[in-house]
């Protein structure tokens, strides 16, 4: 039990001097402000990293539509092309199944999957339904276009400096792809390479659907 220690009178017949009691009052303690200030800084520091952690957050929304089985418009844009002139939109190929795969030179993964993109680009354009479309981002053209002829890509590359669709997509990493159909909706994504069977599964439905 806390309490204080009080010099009292006298008693009758004690000591000369006085006699000490108890007493049972509790003694009050005095909170300091200055760790309440302290605490009332590290709430704000909590509360503006847990804002700043949700804002950074990449948009998601088109892998949710996709795991409910929706199809979501595809982010429009309107890029330079990695070879020659001009730019190019997503509304071009519109009526055509896109395989939109973000990419980059110096992406490892990039490497081992762009031969089996450029084998599926062949056999979807063949009669005209489909295309493989690649975005090179946050890469030197010079690179890019080393990179392309280097694995003999035959399929459309635009190019993305700055990695500006970066955003819109969602996208965190290279690669990245994107199945849309002909309406320009997303029908599938696959954060990370893909591989055959993924190609076969989203991919080739559509295509009858655009038949």
């Amino acid at each position: 039990m806390e309490g204080e220690f009080i010099l009292g009178p006298p008693h009758p017949g004690g000591a000369a001097g006085g006699a000490v009691y108890l007493s049972l009052r509790p003694m009050r303690r005095v909170l300091s402000p200055i760790p309440l200030a302290v605490i009332g800084v590290l709430v704000a520091l909590v509360a503006l990293l847990a804002y700043g952690l949700a804002s950074n957050e990449p948009d998601r929304s088109l892998d949710d539509a996709a795991a409910r089985g929706e199809r979501e418009p595809a982010p429009a844009f309107d890029l330079p092309k990695l070879s020659g002139e001009g730019r190019s939109t997503l509304a071009d190929y519109r009526g055509k199944v896109v395989v939109l795969n973000f990419w980059a030179s110096w992406c490892e993964p990039c490497r081992d999957e762009s031969p089996l993109l450029e084998r599926w680009h062949r056999r979807i354009s063949k009669d005209g339904r489909g295309t493989v479309l690649g975005v090179d981002g946050q890469d030197v053209s010079s690179d890019a276009r080393d990179f392309v002829r280097e694995y003999e890509l035959t399929y459309p590359m635009l190019h993305d400096g700055p990695g500006d669709l970066r955003e819109p997509f969602g996208v965190l990493g290279y690669p990245e792809t994107f199945v849309i159909d002909a309406r320009g909706r997303v029908a599938a994504l696959q954060r990370g390479p893909v591989d055959d069977e993924f190609l076969r599964r989203k991919v080739a439905p559509l295509l009858r659907e655009a038949a």
